[in-house]
């Protein structure tokens, strides 16, 4: 009996594209590329984020490509525009990206506000996906965990919208439950967690409320073992998927015993 006997097709869908995996990961922060193609297998990952203004994917002829690890042909390259604090920067990102991967629209907008926290410009991210999507992108949005902020992504017509749960690479974990619980209660569009992951508890909260998937790069990268780090985290986000879709009992003030004391005999 194969999974998708027990569980059938639960597919995340962006886009118009089915995954199989709901983990999404970055490429950067790794001690090498070995190292990266090593845990984004692990992390049976299918889409992998790239920061365009900082890493090789053929702009630099004579250096190491990412591609050559993990080919577009295996992978969803998602470019983002990590390091941009202008929606001008992101909006010529992106543009660059589109001609270096022969025309994919998908791509993952982040506008930063603040080079200490890097919260997100929610502004100039309204500003330059109001510019994207006009422009034929496909908008994956990294954002705070503003309900209201997250339905006018949705609005624009972003294809997935991307709160943090805590700030990016802090480790901290899900900070935001209610916040994300409206989100995803109000969404039409696919929601991720992206960013505050620590470890493989954290994502399988995130999936437990129902989310749509986890994006990360330094809960992984930055683990003593990567690799592993990244089996784990796999792990973690199908568990909380298969709990979230299974539904947890009610929580009680009292205990409720396992074993039924009615019709016991004597």
């Amino acid at each position: 009996m194969t999974s998708q006997d027990i569980f059938g097709d639960d597919t995340l869908v962006i886009a118009g594209t089915r995954y199989r995996s709901r983990l999404l990961t970055g490429t950067g922060k790794f001690k090498d590329l070995d190292e990266t193609r090593r845990a984004t297998e692990a992390a049976a990952a299918e889409i992998v984020t790239v920061a365009i203004r900082r890493t090789n994917i053929g702009q630099d002829p004579g250096e190491p490509n990412l591609l050559d690890v993990l080919p577009p042909d295996r992978y969803t390259i998602l470019p983002n525009t990590a390091g941009c604090y202008t929606a001008d920067e992101a909006v010529r990102t992106l543009r660059l990206a589109r001609e270096l991967l022969d025309g994919r629209k998908l791509v993952k907008l982040e506008v930063l506000g603040d080079q200490k926290t890097l919260y997100p410009d929610v502004v100039q991210t309204l500003k330059a996906a109001e510019l994207l999507v006009a422009d034929g992108f496909d908008v994956m949005v990294y954002t705070s965990d503003d309900p209201i902020l997250a339905k006018q992504l949705e609005e624009i017509g972003c294809v997935a919208v991307m709160p943090l749960a805590a700030p990016i690479g802090s480790g901290l974990g899900i900070q935001n439950k209610w916040s994300l619980l409206e989100i995803v209660d109000n969404a039409k569009v696919p929601i991720i967690v992206d960013a505050g992951v620590g470890t493989a508890s954290d994502a399988a909260v995130a999936m437990e409320l129902g989310c749509d998937g986890v994006l990360m790069n330094t809960a992984i990268a930055g683990a003593r073992e990567p690799v592993l780090m990244a089996h784990a985290m796999k792990l973690a986000v199908e568990a909380g998927r298969a709990a979230f879709r299974a539904g947890r009992i009610p929580r009680k003030r009292f205990a409720s015993a396992s074993s039924p004391i009615d019709g016991l005999v004597g």
